[in-house]
């Protein structure tokens, strides 16, 4: 079967070229053509000869992939449908601001992590992106020359598929590659700590931790995994790496009423975040089917930020965007939606 040359690092582009016996200096301009230039087919690749576009076109296809469907929200929000693995289908989240407009994109077709408050949780597992399928997303936006970030944190657990990922920053950031600095890319996870390590030492990203509560008992009802890589040891990891100032490492915290919004809360986040600077993003809880949990109140939410930021720890509360098309966080899900073409 043909491979798709989009997703592709430098190295594994001179392996292609050696597999069809290209020159080695064909690689850097594939490359250039995958990951700098506008177009869409081998085809275009005016400055190989036609035997090296031929010789491509034979063993491999480009690998882009347009989205199916966009929705918009009032607040301009936009949530695109791209097709992935197997005919399955995963979403991505254009967000525009005054002075920034970010992608959220997917990683996974669901995710296996089953955290209680997640709709891809409640999707289940269904398969990992490859690398040019998560920077398919990224490639193939149609307003992706006026994006300033990308954050991994839509559908699936990014360090459940760390190989993907890590190749796609490669990518992204790379002179040969997208050219983009790693400091307008940001990384969510729960917590998978041997990956939290490698991701610290292999990039120069942003991190963002989905802590939700600092207490163990309370963090392993809303997070299975906690059980397995506990929050306190992905703490220390961040701490015992000791990130410079350049790299922003932040909490996310979803409020619950009742459950984690607490003044205990507050001290023991102050107590578990001391001596790195952690900023806490305080996030609403958006209600899916069959969950008793339940959103805190806005006052208390800044309430409950202001007692961090007494105690010296930089909180702020997000603001909720495309809610009203499921695009905000914990609403992404493919699963038994009617698929329509735009």
């Amino acid at each position: 079967m043909k491979e798709a040359l989009f997703g592709k690092t430098l190295d594994e582009l001179q392996s292609v070229t050696e597999n069809i016996n290209l020159p080695v200096y064909t690689a850097r301009q594939i490359s250039d053509w995958l990951y700098k230039k506008n177009i869409t087919t081998i085809g275009e690749m005016t400055n190989l000869s036609k035997r090296a576009r031929t010789q491509l076109e034979n063993n491999y296809y480009f690998g882009l992939n347009p989205s199916t469907q966009v929705q918009v929200s009032i607040d301009k929000t936009k949530k695109y449908l791209f097709p992935a693995v197997e005919g399955k289908f995963i979403e991505s989240v254009y967000i525009p601001e005054e002075k920034r407009n970010t992608l959220c994109v997917s990683t996974q077709v669901g995710c296996k992590m089953g955290c209680v408050f997640c709709m891809t949780g409640k999707q289940g597992f269904q398969g990992n992106l490859t690398a040019g399928e998560i920077l398919n997303q990224f490639r193939s936006l149609p307003e992706k020359n006026s994006l300033t970030n990308i954050v991994y944190m839509g559908m699936g657990e990014p360090f459940d598929n760390s190989d993907a990922v890590l190749k796609s920053i490669e990518i992204l950031t790379s002179d040969w590659g997208f050219g983009w600095s790693p400091r307008r890319i940001t990384v969510s996870t729960i917590g998978i700590t041997p990956v939290v390590s490698k991701f610290l030492e292999k990039t120069s990203c942003h991190l963002a931790i989905s802590m939700h509560t600092p207490f163990e008992e309370e963090r392993a009802k809303l997070i299975p995994i906690e059980k397995v890589y506990p929050i306190r040891e992905v703490i220390k990891k961040v701490k015992d790496f000791e990130p410079g100032k350049q790299r922003k490492i932040s909490i996310e915290y979803i409020m619950f009423k009742g459950l984690n919004d607490t003044p205990r809360h507050v001290n023991e986040l102050a107590r578990l975040l001391s001596g790195v600077r952690f900023r806490v993003n305080l996030i609403r809880f958006h209600a899916i089917p069959g969950s008793d949990l339940t959103e805190t109140p806005v006052n208390d939410m800044e309430e409950f930020r202001d007692k961090l930021n007494a105690k010296g720890i930089i909180a702020t509360v997000r603001r909720s965007r495309g809610q009203d098309i499921a695009a905000a966080c914990g609403l992404l899900s493919t699963v038994n939606r009617e698929l329509q073409t735009d």
